[in-house]
């Protein structure tokens, strides 16, 4: 059956027209065509990033798999670049392995077309990893945007010149493309102005056709007529190079039209704009105010700056082009002030981390959630200057909740190499580490780290550090079959947090292990009397991550229990906890998991349909083509090892990310906080008003519960994909199965979700 993914690519929209640029439009298309690798070169301002963009928005169709652009500007690590490109594409990192094996995987059939801009500061360490992932990776095109070649067999370079001036003397009567984007934009910004076609012309000339000079000479309009403009430049550009009229090489043109709309700034708007250079994303008002507002800055200009072309507005938040951020930047050395700024902004940060850190295990954990992901580029560029524990260890709900394992794994470890000396950071950073070790399947760190912290950890007397390295040795015991040693450790852990000094979010994590434990054995009544006490610990604080676990743990025992409907009732609400924290692959199971108790229901349409929505889930977001792991068997049948992806080990799974991770739907409400005893989680609908669901309705005639057929074995706790697809085929014959598994492939997941929360939508699948 064919594979079908969500999104046809992140291309953003296009907020100006394009003047001129046509030729080298249809040559870039027809160098994809013949090249793996297509590098536009040329000086900062020149197009560059727009030529891409708009070449992503002419060839969306031409590819299966969707054009993805991946934006390079705020990354300075070289090891992280396989990572930004997976979290575009919407990867989760799945393993311990390389990020270009884990890319090359997933490329390798693909047929898309990759964005890679602003190469320019990451030359090497871009072409290092597209040398092997496109090795692997027949049908998939790469367009990349540097002021330098990749240098790699193969690639074919393009360089980007200036739009068309008009000849020396000559007006250019609005022919030449400078000229005409002069005209278009000055129309846009004053409106019924009236341009010397002269002026412009030299206007244009002087700055060579450059784009983003021109544009920038625009927004003196508003204080300046052309002529103006014209004869300040000329004046400018002659002292500059000693009354020479020799065109100026090009990068000096773009530097000298950008300091000229410094010259143009007052001393308030040069200095706002030396210090929010150090932000490497977008920022609001409030990161604005803390950062860079002192005695010399009591008020900031923002909205000035926007006037004039050097912060770019969207809604509330802002940001600057790289070429602006640059100027920017050597102004703050020159100030002195370069290190006071990196130091404020890496303690801004370090403050909205705390503050996370400790509402995280609360009923705020979407609004975190959606600031780490918002604040990402943020957050890493305060890391790059960092070489304490504080900000790393602050922020391990990011690296282990929320999917950036990668790059939390390699902080922690860089950080844990520099600095062996004993202390109660380094104690949380091993623990962080275990946790994100196994998160990414790494078992074997994870257990070496989290022993190594508890002996830390006992030593300093921190029982939450300690539980939580025995809660990572716990889990990393169950996925590889140690059910004994799984069960003992997380009742450890368990007793450990009940000594801590306060709660934390290790403890119903713990229970989640304990119960997994319980129930791979196939003692799932002892599975669900742990679960319920988790379930009712985390609807008191209202917490929603560590209760997902739970869901799907009690979905799994009440399946084993011979409990269809119950089960039901809690995968469906594991799923909308999980997807409204991005956990895409937690999603993911937990359709698989909706689609077993429908078998074991007896209904066999509704499996076969979310079985098409789980398997859609599964390929868009690059997760193991197999689905779901084969079950465990119990000790009393042989060994078995619990799959990383299935175990309670806390799946950290990144959304693809488009915005607002809430944005998924929408925040819900959260679950009303009364114990699930047998009538399940409380789940709101799609309206947001609260549905309270019988979850043992009468069985229908005729199906497996109602005949005592065939439920899960106590044998066994997870239910594979292949056998929940065979007893579908076999309640309802191959012809119906393939049909409603194609409709729930050709669903879009959010919709799917979306449908799944609406009991009543539900019902009709």
């Amino acid at each position: 059956m064919a594979e079908t993914r969500t999104r046809r690519g992140n291309v953003p929209a296009e907020t100006s027209s394009l003047v001129g640029r046509r030729e080298e439009l249809d040559e870039i298309a027809g160098l994809i065509a013949r090249s793996p690798l297509v590098t536009l070169t040329g000086v900062a301002g020149v197009g560059k990033t727009r030529l891409a963009i708009r070449t992503a928005d002419r060839l969306r169709d031409s590819f299966a798999d969707g054009v993805w652009v991946v934006e390079l500007s705020a990354e300075q690590n070289g090891d992280l670049i396989g990572h930004d490109i997976a979290e575009v594409l919407g990867l989760r990192e799945q393993s311990a392995r390389p990020q270009f094996e884990v890319l090359a995987d997933f490329i390798a059939d693909k047929r898309l077309l990759l964005i890679l801009d602003t190469c320019d500061h990451l030359v090497d360490a871009c072409a290092a990893l597209l040398r092997r992932v496109l090795s692997e990776a027949p049908h998939a095109r790469v367009l990349a945007t540097s002021r330098q070649p990749l240098g790699l067999p193969g690639e074919r370079v393009l360089p980007i010149g200036p739009l068309a001036v008009p000849a020396s003397g000559t007006t250019g009567a609005g022919g030449d493309d400078a000229v005409r984007l002069f005209t278009e934009r000055a129309s846009a910004l004053v409106p019924d102005l009236i341009l010397d076609p002269a002026a412009v012309a030299q206007v244009c000339r002087l700055l060579d056709g450059i784009p983003l000079a021109v544009e920038l000479a625009v927004r003196r309009l508003r204080a300046l007529s052309v002529q103006q403009i014209a004869e300040r430049l000329d004046d400018r550009f002659a002292l500059l190079v000693g009354g020479s009229r020799t065109p100026l090489r090009r990068h000096q043109t773009m530097r000298t039209a950008v300091g000229w709309s410094h010259e143009l700034c007052t001393a308030e708007e040069r200095l706002l704009w030396a210090r929010l250079s150090v932000f490497a994303g977008w920022f609001d008002a409030d990161d604005a105010r803390a950062v860079c507002a002192d005695e010399r800055l009591s008020w900031l200009p923002l909205l000035r700056l926007v006037d004039k072309s050097i912060l770019i507005a969207e809604g509330s938040r802002y940001r600057m082009l790289d070429t602006i951020r640059d100027y920017g930047r050597e102004w703050l050395r020159r100030l002195g002030e370069e290190k006071a700024l990196i130091r404020r902004h890496r303690d801004h940060y370090l403050a909205q981390a705390r503050r996370a850190e400790a509402e995280w295990y609360g009923p705020h954990q979407l609004r975190w959630a959606d600031w780490a992901h918002r604040e990402l580029p943020n957050l890493k560029a305060a890391l790059d200057h960092d070489d304490g524990f504080e900000l790393v260890t602050a922020l391990w709900f990011v690296w282990c909740c929320l999917g950036q394992v990668r790059q939390g794994r390699y902080y922690l470890d860089r950080l844990l190499r520099r600095h062996k000396r004993p202390s109660p950071a380094r104690t949380k950073a091993l623990w962080t580490y275990a946790w994100a070790a196994l998160s990414a399947g790494d078992t074997a760190a994870a257990r070496d780290r989290a022993a190594e912290a508890y002996e830390a950890a006992m030593a300093e007397g921190d029982f939450a550090a300690a539980g939580c390295a025995r809660q990572n040795a716990a889990a990393a015991a169950l996925v590889c079959g140690d059910l004994d040693g799984a069960e003992r450790l997380a009742a450890e852990a368990a007793e450990l947090f009940g000594r801590a000094v306060s709660a934390h979010i290790g403890l119903p994590l713990a229970e989640v292990t304990l119960a997994m434990a319980f129930g791979v054995r196939g003692e799932f009544d002892r599975a669900v009397e742990v679960l319920t006490r988790q379930w009712a610990r985390c609807a008191e604080r209202g917490e929603l991550w560590a209760r997902s676990h739970g869901d799907h743990a009690r979905s799994l025992a009440e399946l084993g229990r011979g409990e269809p409907g119950i089960a039901e009732v809690y995968a469906r609400a594991a799923l909308d906890g999980k997807w409204r924290l991005g956990d895409t692959m937690g999603s993911a199971m937990a359709m698989d998991q909706l689609a077993a108790t429908a078998v074991a229901r007896g209904d066999g349409r509704r499996a076969a349909y979310l079985l098409g929505a789980g398997r859609r889930m599964w390929t868009a977001f690059g997760l193991p083509r197999s689905g779901a792991p084969e079950p465990v068997t119990s000790p009393a049948r042989g060994k078995g090892r619990l799959s990383p992806y299935e175990g309670p080990a806390p799946y950290e799974g990144p959304a693809p990310y488009e915005g607002p991770v809430a944005s998924r739907g929408g925040p819900l409400p959260s679950h009303e906080v009364s114990p699930p005893s047998r009538r399940g989680p409380v789940l709101p609908s799609r309206e947001g008003s609260h549905l309270s669901h019988e979850v043992s309705p009468p069985p229908r005639e005729g199906s497996p519960s109602s005949r005592g057929g065939p439920v899960p074995s106590r044998q066994g706790f997870l239910i594979s994909r292949e056998l929940t697809e065979s007893r579908a085929r076999a309640l309802v014959g191959d012809a119906v199965y393939e049909r409603l598994f194609a409709r729930g492939l050709a669903m879009d997941p959010g919709a799917a979700v979306a449908r799944i929360r609406d009991i009543q939508g539900f019902d009709h699948l």
